[in-house]
């Protein structure tokens, strides 16, 4: 993979807020302007949908999927769903409290880790829905465990605060190497700050030199 892009939009680096993206499309807020869109499809190498979902832009916090499909949650709008259905893609709405699903889990196309807090027909709605075994666990002390991880297959970024335990658990989430890191000039909710399929990365605008460099590490990206 060589295909990295500085995104960010008036001013705002938290590009990982406002995206969520498989290997088959990118999933971005509308408040995301279209010239900033077309690049970041460039670039993940995947055909570009802007929507909104609940009414705002932050797909990122509020989407979570794999090759399977993703899951929504139930205060999605009438509307946002007939946007998905259009686009083909395969969406689960999921009756839970804690409806940031982007924030609060973290998957591949098999496994997946979660906040501890999310009830036991929610694990199963979302084990069903994205074909996976899910597990309940914190790391760094911390429950939103989906805004701290973010993975490909070549491997992923983890908030720096993460010991070698947390990195042990979570290691078969991807196979490469998990890094800890930050982004942003030091924002540790990696999260945030990044939109990464198998084909490209999208980086926070703000991030440092060193970052940037780990964050290409950690995702394999060599560029030509």
């Amino acid at each position: 993979m060589k295909n990295v892009m500085f995104g960010g939009f008036h001013g705002n680096p938290n590009i990982g807020l406002y995206g969520f993206a498989t290997d088959k499309f990118c999933l971005l807020g509308k408040e995301i302007p279209s010239h900033i869109a077309e690049q970041i499809g460039k670039v993940l190498e995947v055909p570009v949908i802007r929507l909104s979902i609940a009414g705002t832009s932050m797909i990122g916090v509020f989407v979570t999927g794999n090759e399977n499909g993703i899951v929504i949650p139930e205060i999605a709008f009438e509307s946002e769903l007939k946007e998905l259905h259009h686009h083909k893609i395969k969406f689960t709405i999921i009756d839970s409290d804690f409806t940031a699903f982007g924030n609060n889990i973290v998957v591949n196309d098999e496994i997946g880790f979660a906040n501890p807090e999310y009830g036991i027909k929610s694990v199963r709605q979302i084990e069903e829905a994205l074909k996976i075994k899910l597990t309940l666990t914190k790391i760094a002390g911390m429950s939103t465990i989906g805004s701290m991880v973010v993975i490909n297959k070549s491997g992923g970024l983890v908030h720096p605060e993460a010991d070698e335990e947390d990195l042990k658990i979570l290691k078969p989430l991807t196979e490469g190497e998990l890094m800890t890191g930050s982004i942003n000039f030091g924002n540790s909710f990696v999260k945030s700050g990044i939109i990464v399929n198998n084909k490209g990365l999208v980086i926070g605008s703000k991030s440092t030199g060193v970052e940037v460099a780990d964050a290409e590490q950690a995702f394999g990206i060599v560029r030509l």
